[in-house]
């Protein structure tokens, strides 16, 4: 069983794009430069968006967070949106999900500038993805193919079944995976809720990727000798015998699962790392026009 170290890996790219954003910035250009909107004071929501500011210190971008209050009106959003559109000085930003319930999360990603859109969100880049057209890879999925393809792992032929149909990864995930590039070239079977006999659809994958969001679900039985293993989950439970009273655990029971495995992810340190590091990546090709 081989580790797909994501947190290893996000650094190694990492360091790769701030030696580009130095050459740039040599060269007299300006550095990438990326904006983050979080609405309220959800304590993940926070987590995530300081992740993304850090990175962009690391590697040396340009960072700008527009803090607003979970009181904000739809209009005043709206507006904060446009101010990012039309800023030439902002290469890419995102809107941080969720937002409150008075807000429509749709209305307000499709005001996003597709050009813009570096979490890869909006109609016009899932579409143009679909076709197997340039665009904005949504950043979780992207990363998964980034952990793919750095790790050399063979897709071509191989059945991927993708467990979970959100917008953000099952979707892209299973559109990607099937596409005829590489990674791709799968037979792709997308699961959710409604599938029936799952347990055997899983046990049939050479490539199993899991973004379900209910804590350790996927067991030994449901993963065959050797298959490839990708866990999006992470949830934190409540453990009176860990050191902080908690743990944070995948959709995948990693101790049953990892020895059944070719190569696994970890959680945490395996697909949200690179996720932030994708974002990143959409920053870099937003500023330059040019794929990492």
């Amino acid at each position: 069983m081989i580790l797909l170290d994501g947190k290893h890996l996000a650094t190694t790219i990492q360091a790769e794009l701030r030696e580009k954003t130095e050459k740039l910035v040599s060269s007299g250009q300006r550095a990438p430069h990326l904006a983050a909107i979080l609405v309220g004071n959800d304590g993940a929501s926070q987590t995530y968006v300081n992740a993304k500011v850090n990175a962009c210190k690391t590697i040396g971008f340009g960072s700008t967070l527009v803090r607003l209050e979970d009181t904000v009106t739809e209009a005043e959003l709206l507006h904060q949106i446009e101010l990012l559109n039309t800023n030439p000085e902002i290469d890419g930003f995102i809107v941080q999900l969720p937002l409150p319930k008075h807000i429509d999360a749709d209305r307000v990603l499709q005001a996003i500038d597709p050009a813009k859109d570096v979490d890869g969100f909006h109609p016009t880049n899932f579409g143009k993805m679909a076709q197997g057209l340039d665009a904005f890879i949504p950043a979780t999925p992207y990363g998964i193919l980034t952990l793919l393809q750095r790790y050399s792992i063979p897709t071509k032929g191989k059945h991927c079944v993708v467990v979970g149909r959100s917008n953000i990864v099952g979707k892209p995930m299973s559109i990607l995976m099937g596409r005829a590039a590489e990674p791709g070239n799968c037979t792709v079977t997308l699961t959710h809720s409604a599938t029936q006999n799952l347990e055997e659809v899983c046990q049939s994958a050479d490539i199993l990727i899991v973004a379900l969001g209910k804590p350790e679900f996927v067991k030994a039985n449901m993963v065959k000798a050797g298959a490839v293993v990708i866990d999006v989950g992470i949830t934190r439970l409540e453990d009176a015998s860990a050191a902080k009273g908690y743990r944070i655990v995948g959709d995948v029971d990693f101790n049953d699962v990892a020895p059944q495995c070719s190569y696994i992810t970890p959680v945490p340190g395996g697909v949200g790392a690179m996720t932030v590091t994708a974002l990143i990546m959409n920053t870099w090709k937003a500023r330059t026009g040019l794929s990492l």
